[in-house]
């Protein structure tokens, strides 16, 4: 494989960083919601790690958009070639949206977004519970989109790797493929 067929680095790098980050948020939101005991250590982990993601993902979007990714095998059908730009579509709207959803809910909570130290974002939505109930539960049902979206593209890029071989899940490692 080329190196025009591979991902250019800023872009692996944030891939698999983020990969990492959004796995370790989904695991963080899951024991924030059956560990009373760190709740407040893990809220405290969460909200700078989710616009973390929220910045990274704006920064891939960029990288994307100057050096769009390589192209798909030819002899892949039609059918998937479609599912993945569906996919990716729908993982960058999770990335995106989750982030800001998030701070919307707590801005409507009127619990500050502390970044590090002193560094508080401003609400971006006026104080209202009814709002906050709403964005929490479509918080919930975002972070189950983004785990069933991630699993697929986890079983999609294992279909690539181990079955098709067909260079796609090597244009986002490091290593070409043999």
């Amino acid at each position: 494989m080329t190196d025009t067929a591979r991902f250019n680095l800023p872009a692996r790098l944030l891939h698999w960083s983020m990969a990492a980050l959004i796995l370790t948020m989904l695991l963080i939101g899951f024991a924030m919601v059956t560990s009373l005991a760190d709740y407040h250590a893990l809220v405290a982990l969460h909200r700078p790690l989710g616009l973390l993601i929220l910045l990274l993902a704006v920064l891939r979007l960029a990288n994307r958009w100057h050096r769009p990714p390589p192209p798909l095998p030819t002899d892949l059908p039609v059918w998937q070639r479609r599912a993945a730009h569906a996919s990716h579509i729908v993982l960058y709207g999770l990335m995106l949206a989750m982030p800001l959803v998030g701070w919307a809910m707590l801005s409507a909570a009127r619990y500050p977004v502390t970044l590090v130290g002193p560094f508080v974002l401003p609400p971006i939505l006026p104080q209202s519970p009814m709002v906050y109930a709403r964005l929490r539960e479509l918080h919930t049902v975002l972070a189950y989109g983004l785990f069933a979206t991630i699993l697929t593209h986890i079983g999609a890029a294992l279909l690539h790797a181990l079955i098709r071989r067909d260079g796609v899940f090597a244009s986002m490692t490091s290593h070409p493929k043999a």
